[in-house]
């Protein structure tokens, strides 16, 4: 085609923004942005009874924190006179008609517009799966209209495509028995036929449909549980479609770049929450110490984050082994909860006969050795003290005596935690004035 491509995201707002509608969003977007074209968001708002405002608002939310910005916005419940001028002309050509029937429900007779279906058949080209063959005929004459100014679904979709030059309609597969109606209500109108693509379902582990107890949730659940929108994007990228390669990783602009119609796959693709995390974990580690301290930050409460604001140097130096520890910056509250912040700001109280390594249970033969580590550690520049230099110290003498002697009783006066990160790095964090207290005190814990 040698038209300007232009695509369109078109959700209903009777939910909220999920994993597959984003697919097909960011699909839409990339090739808009990747033939420098037009990308339009319309909100297919025409059910008054099911579309909420929330709704829409959450769409348009998500939608902004992946970045996925659109050119052009339109509501379905503001195109009413729209819709009606083409249903009077289809009347007028005879392609449509004024059909009175009876209302089951409540026994009542109404006029509804049926078009009137030419009985042939449809075929259609499928950038994904090939040609499509449909035999209109079972369709009957099907109703567009239930009057004059309540179109329904298929009918509303063609007129606003053919109104706005949408050039090609990516969708997922549950839209290809809607096509052959679409093409029909195309062709009465005159309107030039869009080029096709329908994506395969996203499938639970167990190729059952996807749902919330799957893992599945609202993309602003995924932003408010401390998902990055590059590692979403990354993730949904990947389920229906492939670079070509093995890659795992592919930022946004090498998408724009690589998206191809032609290489979306046919068989439905599995939601795999863990490769999920996998990825959001790479993305955090590509954020700035800055930018990550800030997600953690929010994610600390009061009390914590008035230390924070105390010590700020401890803060920043700690990030890195949070990071570590998490897939999401969710994660951070269950790292709160189990006390594996709070001992970077606070002196941690433990039993001395925890400060024993494995090796050794005498304390006046540890309290010698972390004597000996407050010696070396003390010897070490204030400006100087990270944890290269701290393990520079530490090192040999541990060796001599033993590591298990040595650096366990180390990590625990720092720490009080019988996991958490290796004494050094703790070193570094805390500082030297703090590493010093903390070996003192529980010299003092064992010889009292």
């Amino acid at each position: 085609m040698n038209k300007k491509v232009i695509t369109r995201f078109a959700p209903s707002p009777t939910g909220v923004l999920h994993i597959g509608s984003v697919r097909t969003a960011l699909y839409s977007w990339l090739y808009a942005r990747q033939n420098k074209g037009t990308f339009i968001l319309r909100i297919e708002d025409t059910d008054k009874e099911r579309s909420k405002k929330e709704y829409e608002e959450n769409i348009v939310e998500g939608l902004t924190w992946l970045g996925l910005n659109y050119d052009e916005f339109y509501r379905q419940s503001e195109r009413g006179s729209i819709y009606k001028k083409h249903l009077e002309d289809l009347i007028e050509k005879r392609f449509a008609y004024l059909s009175k029937e009876v209302i089951a429900e409540e026994g009542q007779r109404t006029e509804v517009i049926r078009f009137k279906n030419p009985n042939r058949v449809i075929t259609f080209r499928d950038e994904a799966r090939g040609d499509i063959s449909f035999d209109t005929t079972e369709l009957g004459d099907f109703v567009i209209a239930k009057d004059f100014d309540t179109p329904l679904y298929h009918f509303a979709v063609v007129v606003d495509d053919f109104e706005m030059g949408v050039t090609h309609i990516i969708r997922g597969d549950d839209g290809i028995s809607n096509t052959p109606r679409q093409i029909l209500i195309q062709e009465a109108l005159g309107a030039p036929r869009p080029v096709y693509a329908h994506l395969p379902m996203i499938l639970a582990a167990d190729k059952s449909k996807l749902s919330k107890r799957h893992g599945a949730l609202a993309v602003t659940e995924y932003r408010d549980e401390g998902y990055l929108p590059e590692a979403i994007l990354n993730f949904v990228a990947l389920m229906g479609w492939n670079p070509g390669n093995d890659q795992e990783i592919i930022s946004v602009n090498e998408m724009t770049k690589l998206f191809m119609l032609e290489k979306l796959q046919k068989a439905g693709a599995v939601f795999n929450i863990d490769k999920l995390k996998w990825l959001n974990k790479h993305y955090i580690k590509l954020l700035s110490i800055e930018r990550a301290g800030e997600e953690v930050f929010s994610r600390l409460p009061p009390d914590l984050q008035k230390s924070v604001k105390e010590n700020q140097s401890v803060f920043l130096k700690m990030i890195p082994v949070i990071i570590d520890r998490i897939s999401n910056f969710g994660e951070v509250k269950t790292l709160v909860d189990e006390g594996e912040i709070e001992y970077f700001f606070r002196d941690p109280e433990y039993n001395k006969n925890e400060l024993y390594g494995k090796e050794e249970h005498n304390p006046a033969v540890t309290s010698a050795y972390i004597d000996k580590l407050v010696e070396l550690i003390g010897s070490i520049d204030q400006g100087n003290f990270t944890e290269e230099t701290v393990k520079a110290k530490v090192w040999d003498y541990a060796s001599e005596v033993g590591r298990g002697r040595v650096l366990w009783p180390m990590r625990y006066a720092l720490s009080g935690r019988a996991k958490s990160a290796d004494p050094f790095t703790l070193a570094g964090i805390l500082g030297k004035e703090t590493t010093i207290r903390r070996l003192q005190q529980a010299i003092k814990l064992l010889t009292a």
